[in-house]
């Protein structure tokens, strides 16, 4: 692809800010609220730093091999197809369920529309559930948000630049109009008991279980489109940087916002575990008489998760379509379209799957639980293999290198392995379990192949399986706090997983091998401009 073709830094910012305001700004900081109340803008800050810490293993694996898809790709590099492929899995399982998530946030937000003449989208929610009605509207959303990425990169880059100034005006917007309008800073508690009257456990619950982790989870959509973007060496970490810089300056903002304009008779009736609302930003806007900035709002609930959904289906695609090039996928799902360099039979499955996660899974919340979870398990990968490529290629060029890896590694490393936890019994073991079901695939391939080198291949992820199978038992019998048999109470229960995760992120790291496709990240690497 020609360079003058290729994403501006600005486009790239714009692309991640588009993919990371999605409705996660719609609904996490009330979801947080509920969970560990004024408490929850610690759980934003903590959040932030668990996704920061894994990002800056990302940042030079990212320059280091500026591929599509690359995410999928980085783990088999150092220890082999099944470490690789559970990886890819893993992380396009995340991907994949975005895409009817944000199309869950805007037909709830549509269910909720105040005016006469809609009550015919009253019945989009049932329960709390998108209802078999509103499946149908969530159904279109997901073939929108498909046909928009149908053609050329070029198109995407100039309708995400667009939609993400938008979205970010309209947050900052709400920002001001509630402070301003309704703010009450009793709300925030005048102790350390009213300020986390759920204790400080739910802080940390709050992150995995009310979207937080999901939320900022987007910056790899920058990392995804890696050969698509101008000067790359310099441009993704900027882009990143960037991105989740702003976002996160963002989400505390609306946190600290929503905590301040419900009104304290609504908490003394119900308590913050009690809030019910079904559009909550535009739900307290027309409590406090601003019906315009609802309006607004109910078009921002459009506007935002469209902006998301979109980006996420180009980076979804790419990252299905990468799962072919370990050879244990059908080569059609690989397929790229000659003329727009898009892999667009990855696109139509993902838009199918998708269609039958959101028939499966139909609440905003339940989504966004096995989104962090899947994306946190992948995330296991990264520290370690961004550990092992030093070790294994110490000349490879890296245009981005820090000498505070060996540090960061292992700490995202046991950060990622508290938030898989902290997304709470048993939504650990279902995720683990729908990650498990793309291993048939591998095995399959590997028969086609004469299972060449497979006892290498598990030798080097066997330190992952394990260590996700300790992880599931640990969830099960930990504290109540994260929905466990309270058997290992907290905090005991952080500390047992720290020193496991300590264990096998060094375990991790000595399983390192050359396999084949290490002369395939060779290749890639010598691509990389000094």
């Amino acid at each position: 692809m020609l360079e003058k073709n290729k994403m501006s830094l600005f486009s790239l910012v714009m692309l991640g800010l588009s993919s990371i305001i999605g409705s996660g700004w719609l609904f996490g900081a009330w979801e947080a609220t509920t969970v560990a109340g004024p408490a929850a803008i610690i759980s934003w800050i903590v959040g932030a730093i668990v996704i920061g810490a894994i990002a800056f293993n990302y940042v030079e694996l990212g320059t280091m091999f500026p591929e599509s898809g690359g995410m999928s790709h980085y783990a088999q590099y150092s220890h082999g197809s099944l470490l690789g492929f559970i990886a890819a899995w893993a992380n396009w399982v995340s991907l994949v369920t975005i895409i009817p998530i944000e199309a869950v946030a805007a037909v709830q937000y549509m269910s909720s529309w105040p005016w006469a003449w809609a009550n015919w989208t009253n019945h989009f929610m049932h329960n709390s559930a998108i209802s078999n009605r509103g499946l149908l509207v969530v159904f279109l959303f997901i073939i929108v948000f498909t046909l928009l990425n149908f053609w050329s990169v070029k198109f995407l880059t100039r309708f995400t630049s667009f939609i993400a100034i938008f979205k970010l005006g309209v947050p900052l917007l709400t920002i001001i109009l509630l402070i301003s309008t309704g703010w009450h800073p009793a709300n925030f508690g005048h102790s350390m008991a009213t300020f986390m009257p759920y204790g400080s456990a739910k802080i940390f619950a709050a992150t995995s279980v009310s979207g937080i982790i999901f939320s900022y989870n987007a910056f790899q959509t920058v990392i995804n489109v890696g050969s698509e973007i101008q000067d790359s060496k310099r441009n993704i970490g900027r882009g990143i940087a960037i991105s989740l810089g702003i976002s996160i300056v963002i989400y505390l903002l609306l946190q600290v916002t929503f905590i301040g304009a419900v009104s304290p008779t609504i908490i003394a009736k119900t308590g913050w575990h009690g809030l019910n609302f079904q559009s909550p930003f535009a739900d307290l806007a027309i409590l406090l008489g601003i019906h315009w900035l609802a309006v607004l709002l109910y078009l921002d609930a459009f506007v935002s998760p469209f902006g998301t959904g979109v980006s996420f289906v180009a980076s979804c695609a790419r990252t299905f379509a990468a799962l072919k090039q370990n050879q244990h996928m059908p080569a059609i799902i690989g397929r790229f379209n000659a003329q727009y360099h898009i892999p667009r039979v990855a696109m139509v499955i993902n838009a199918l799957v998708s269609m039958l996660l959101v028939s499966i899974f139909r609440s905003w919340g339940t989504l966004a639980s096995v989104i962090s979870t899947a994306t946190l398990i992948a995330y296991l990968t990264g520290p370690v293999t961004a550990m092992s490529l030093r070790k294994m290629a110490p000349n490879f060029k890296r245009p981005v290198q820090s000498r505070w890896l060996k540090v960061m590694a292992p700490f995202s490393f046991v950060l990622a392995s508290l938030a898989t936890y902290w997304a709470m019994w048993p939504t650990t073991i279902k995720v683990i379990g729908v990650i498990l079901l793309g291993i048939p695939f591998y095995i399959y391939y590997e028969y086609r192949r004469h299972w060449q080198d497979t006892w290498a291949q598990v030798k080097g992820s066997l330190w992952l399986i394990i260590y996700l199978a300790l992880l599931s038992i640990i969830s099960y019998v930990g504290s109540s706090a994260f929905n466990g048999r309270n058997w290992l109470h907290y905090p005991y229960d952080f500390v047992v997983i720290t020193v496991l995760a300590l264990i096998f992120y060094y375990w991790g790291v000595v399983s390192r091998f050359r396999s084949q496709y290490f002369a395939q990240a060779e290749a890639i690497n010598q691509t990389v401009k000094d």
